[in-house]
């Protein structure tokens, strides 16, 4: 309503007596949070808009559920892990506002009511001394702006690289808060992360000793101040390697490779896909492409024609459906560029990687000044094998020999891991130690200044 000005038009409706008959659905009128209009199609019978919401309000949109649009009762086309797509009927585009509606506008959401009380009765019931004081919150970006400016804490963590550098700031009001950044990835920070990305945190939890050896050669290439490196580890991996353990363990009688592309430029998908399947089919393995979600999501019609064209290659899969990762964990090899689904991977499995060296992603273009050879690059030949462009017919030679030399890759990777990451197995605890302890900290200088 804050956007609206004098003379905008709004949506008026009566409330629906108790003995009436639904046109709709039951809206309570109460917004549950806003979107944002990202497209607007237009075909021979209806009009399309695809709006993007927070994970907080598509939780509860179903696909041909009810969602209301600033007050307008309607039907769900299509929902994803981002947006959603409703068909707008001409009669109602021209008797709403949405016919005022252009891509970039912001528009009220309610969702379904029944979907939240069926979810509140499902909750387990907690006693008050055993709810947690953790509340989570959506903010909105242009929101986050003045929220950071004006952040009130002891400790805030974060894992967003390059605070301070660009519109997201440290408190204006505070200059006593611990920044602590946590990296979202076990590879080199120096490289994938822009220039100065760590200089304004004060704290980093490290997933190795990598990442550590690489913020202090920059502290002192750069002569920055020192920050804390927190020995942590890296808490999805412990995860991941706890489940696989779990997972029944079976020799899979057709061997499985799996190929999951990168999403940046010149990835496999861009430059050399087809040539790797049909230099792989037909040698009796078991082959599943494994798209990058944005693949699924910017270029569907080259999905699309993929499984057009090996729809007859029975040993091929173009899997575009990613709510289970048995696919990932049971594979016998990958194939990647310059993905980190490699590491999750290797690192999880103890099972070999072949690399196609597709042009390497460079955030930081001093990243040679520190003198330290980035892990994404020499990482490669400790877990797996790597092929030039010029090599791809030799995929299926290559897939080859690493999967007979698969006991020799289990042991030598899982050196590799223990050797690399710490506090495998622990690393939740570590994180959360430390943090309690700034924490406490803080709760004493307090006292003292009092």
């Amino acid at each position: 309503l804050g956007l609206l000005q004098p003379g905008s038009r709004v949506n008026l409706e009566r409330a629906m007596p108790a003995d009436g008959r639904f046109g709709g659905h039951i809206v309570a009128g109460h917004v549950d949070g806003t979107g944002t209009i990202v497209k607007i199609e237009k075909d021979e019978t209806a009009v399309w808009y695809r709006i993007e919401a927070a994970p907080e309000v598509l939780r509860y949109i179903v696909e041909k559920g009810s969602i209301t649009i600033d007050g307008i009762s309607l039907t769900v086309a299509t929902v994803s892990d981002t947006d959603f797509q409703v068909s707008i009927i001409p009669h109602t585009q021209a008797n709403t506002v949405l016919s005022d509606r252009k891509t970039g506008d912001v528009v009220n959401l309610e969702t379904d009511i029944i979907g939240k009380y069926v979810e509140k009765l499902l909750q387990p019931q907690k006693t008050p001394e055993k709810e947690s004081k953790i509340k989570p919150y959506y903010i909105g970006e242009k929101k986050l702006i003045t929220l950071m400016m004006k952040m009130d804490a002891d400790v805030v963590v974060m894992t967003m690289p390059d605070i301070e550098n660009y519109h997201i700031k440290r408190s204006y009001i505070r200059k006593d808060i611990n920044y602590v950044y946590v990296p979202h990835g076990m590879d080199s920070l120096n490289m994938t992360m822009r220039t100065g990305s760590m200089d304004h945190y004060d704290s980093v939890l490290c997933t190795g000793k990598i990442q550590k050896e690489e913020i202090e050669k920059t502290e002192e290439v750069y002569n920055l101040p020192k920050k804390e490196l927190v020995e942590w580890g890296y808490s999805l991996l412990d995860e991941m390697r706890e489940d696989y353990e779990k997972m029944p363990k079976k020799e899979n009688d057709i061997k499985s490779i799996l190929i999951a592309p990168s999403w940046q430029k010149d990835n496999i998908v861009d430059s050399c896909l087809e040539d790797i399947l049909d230099n792989l089919k037909g040698h009796g393995y078991k082959i599943t492409v494994r798209p990058h979600p944005q693949h699924v999501r910017h270029m569907p019609e080259k999905m699309e024609g993929l499984k057009e064209r090996y729809k007859d290659d029975t040993d091929i899969e173009i899997q575009t459906d990613f709510s289970s990762n048995s696919t990932v964990f049971e594979a016998d090899l990958m194939i990647t560029d310059w993905s980190g689904i490699a590491y999750e991977y290797a690192y999880t499995t103890c099972k070999p990687v072949l690399f196609i060296d597709t042009p390497m992603k460079i955030m930081n273009p001093e990243y040679k000044k520190i003198g330290i050879e980035p892990l994404n690059i020499w990482m490669r030949y400790e877990i797996g094998r790597v092929l030039k462009l010029d090599e791809i017919d030799k995929t299926a030679d290559t897939a080859a020999k690493m999967l007979a030399a698969s006991d020799e890759y289990k042991d030598s990777i899982d050196r590799f891991v223990k050797e690399y990451v710490y506090n495998l197995g622990n690393s939740a605890s570590v994180g959360a130690k430390y943090i309690i302890q700034e924490i406490q900290k803080a709760i004493k200088r307090h006292k003292e200044q009092q």
